[in-house]
């Protein structure tokens, strides 16, 4: 099944912010990772121990997901960008048809690509300015 998810971006409080989401919502994380656990990267100290990534199942089929965005790493927030469409698509050839699609006339960040962390990932800005990511998890095939 596709999903779309909800995917949030903080100014270095995304911890603060999920645990407050999972007091509201319940249940449990299904995955916390921080930026010193990206492998090969050089990661400024203040990032290390930012979240890179976090997710917390809030519905049957829906995820909320976040992530800090430290400027120290090139992020800028600003009100528009602190969100993002996560789409989960059921296989490489969707997402590539989703990410092409949708990315026509837009502005990709990142092309789909094989990741470390197991998934072909990738994001960019359409047309109207509103923020995509697509992936597709090889282990769900």
């Amino acid at each position: 099944m596709l999903t779309v998810n909800p995917y949030l971006n903080f100014n270095g409080n995304t911890e603060e912010a999920f645990n407050f989401y999972k007091s509201v919502f319940g249940g449990e994380f299904l995955n916390v990772s921080k930026f010193k656990d990206v492998p090969g990267q050089e990661i400024p100290e203040e990032a290390k121990d930012q979240i890179m990534h976090i997710a917390l199942p809030i519905a049957p089929n829906v995820i909320l997901m976040g992530t800090d965005a430290p400027e120290c790493m090139g992020f800028k927030l600003a009100e528009g960008n602190n969100v993002h469409l996560s789409i989960q698509a059921e296989s490489k050839e969707e997402a590539d048809r989703l990410f092409n699609g949708l990315s026509k006339d837009g502005n990709v960040i990142m092309p789909m690509a094989d990741q470390f962390w197991g998934d072909y990932y990738g994001n960019f800005k359409d047309k109207f300015g509103i923020n995509w990511m697509i992936a597709f998890s090889k282990g769900q095939q």
